[in-house]
């Protein structure tokens, strides 16, 4: 059984070794010694009294409750741009008209923003290859719905999630070569790391002034709002959830920046308590998103339900034990995609 819960202190080598599995472009969580010890840092200073709630970042991981072994780790800022500015471009329309000369093109143009600065943003989701199979991705990814559902008091109004954008099987990402290549004179995979771990260059070398999308070569052009192979499924699964593209793209690989209202996630609107009862009989049907409402020891599983009254569902003793819940213990559910609820 798999069961995502916070990152811990003694998670490091997992962590570690799941960096050495992410790949170019992967900023969030790359095979950098420095970089995966800063990130682990800052999930754990999240339960800090001292650390300000806008600067909290929540890493989750995925552990085998059988062998003991982390598969994947997703993960949540609470606020994004409030320390480090937070930059994108909004893909925008202009139009060059003359009557006169019977003219009229529509351009399409990126202008460089901040527009999501304080959103809270789903980032760092990577599931280890060998375990993308019996709908672990969706565990893994939604998990963070129920969280913030539980503790929504943490998070702002609205959500974002930046998608890694299309690289080709040698890991180029032709809208860098087409664009950032020529203001920072670097690799791709170089800036990509720099940016993970400090921001600043990105504003000293980025041109201000609005770019025109029709200059640049055309697998560039294509290369805007589209989302590495790996990544599509991960997009697709956040769509079905409410979050939109609504034409932001991230600077260094053009990929879609998805965005919703918090509240208007589909796992977060519709999950709710049910009390829960332990029987050793494994129930059958559609699967659910069940989750403990502790803080500091916040668990979530997959698994079938039985309802056996108003707001009671049976729960197996293994699924029990993964979230550390006893009988008549309070869960949050919700199904684990649309469907009917309890």
């Amino acid at each position: 059984m798999m069961v995502v819960r916070l990152i811990k202190a003694d998670d490091h080598d997992a962590l570690r070794e799941l960096a050495r599995k992410t790949g170019p472009g992967f900023t969030s969580l790359q095979d950098n010694d420095e970089q995966v010890a800063a990130k682990l840092s800052s999930a754990l200073q999240t339960f800090d009294p001292e650390t300000r709630p806008e600067d909290a970042l929540y890493l989750f991981v995925m552990e085998d409750t059988e062998t003991g072994e982390v598969v994947g780790i997703s993960g949540i800022e609470a606020a994004v741009g409030l320390n480090d500015p937070w930059y994108n471009y909004r893909v925008g329309t202009l139009v060059h008209a003359s009557r006169e000369l019977e003219v009229y093109n529509q351009l399409h143009t990126l202008t460089i923003t901040n527009d999501h600065t304080g959103y809270s943003e789903l980032c760092t989701l990577f599931l280890a290859p060998d375990a993308r199979h019996s709908k672990h991705g969706s565990l893994l990814s939604k998990s963070r719905f129920m969280f913030m559902a539980e503790f929504s008091h943490l998070f702002n109004e609205h959500l974002i999630a930046e998608m890694r954008g299309y690289s080709d099987e040698n890991g180029i990402s032709p809208f860098w070569e087409g664009l950032g290549r020529h203001f920072f004179s670097l690799d791709f995979s170089e800036a990509d790391k720099l940016s993970s771990m400090d921001k600043v260059f990105i504003a000293e070398l980025m041109p201000k002034n609005t770019i025109y999308t029709n200059l640049l070569p055309e697998d560039a052009q294509k290369a805007i709002g589209q989302t590495h192979q790996n990544t599509t499924p991960a997009r697709k699964l956040l769509e079905n959830e409410g979050m939109r593209y609504t034409g932001y793209v991230d600077i260094f690989d053009g990929g879609p920046t998805l965005v919703a209202r918090t509240d208007d996630i589909r796992a977060i609107q519709d999950s709710h308590y049910v009390k829960a009862r332990i029987d050793e009989h494994p129930p059958e049907g559609e699967l659910y998103l069940v989750s403990s409402n502790d803080f500091e020891d916040f668990r979530c599983c997959m698994t079938a339900l039985t309802s056996v009254g108003k707001h009671v569902v049976t729960l197996t003793p293994d699924v029990a034990k993964a979230l550390n819940i006893t009988e008549g213990s309070t869960v949050r559910v919700v199904p684990l995609s649309s469907g009917r609820r309890f």
